[in-house]
């Protein structure tokens, strides 16, 4: 209960789900659990803000292609009304993997096993004669 009151990047905040619950609506939810919601009211613009809440840590890479576009105001239809056609040479979303055991390390990087293969203009230090 307190990491609710106290933290945001576990998931909304209280104040936050409490806000949110009063002045959107639920519009969809994706493949990894995150909610979407848009205000009832427009601001004074005239667009309605929209939101995602996060299933688990806030990470924004998270968000698929589609939702992004409506969250950002590009598709003016979520896509749980106008779902996202892919391409046939597009790859699935994947979030951003750094910093986790998923995470690119090729071959010689420290993180990586093995050693960095030598090049024929390898670094050589400077000396001052």
């Amino acid at each position: 209960m307190l990491t609710k009151i106290f933290t945001w990047w576990n998931g909304a905040t209280i104040g936050a789900l409490f806000d949110i619950a009063k002045r959107a609506t639920l519009v969809g939810e994706d493949d990894q659990g995150n909610r979407y919601f848009e205000e009832r009211k427009a601001t004074l613009e005239g667009r309605k803000r929209r939101y995602v809440l996060y299933k688990g840590y806030a990470e924004p890479s998270r968000v698929p292609a589609d939702w992004h576009g409506w969250l950002h105001h590009t598709f003016e239809q979520p896509p749980t009304i106008e779902p996202f056609v892919l391409k046939s040479w597009e790859k699935p979303h994947l979030p951003n993997l750094t910093g986790t055991v998923f995470a690119y390390r090729p071959k010689g990087s420290l993180a990586g096993a093995g050693e960095r293969a030598k090049s024929s203009s390898d670094y050589e230090s400077w000396s001052p004669e």
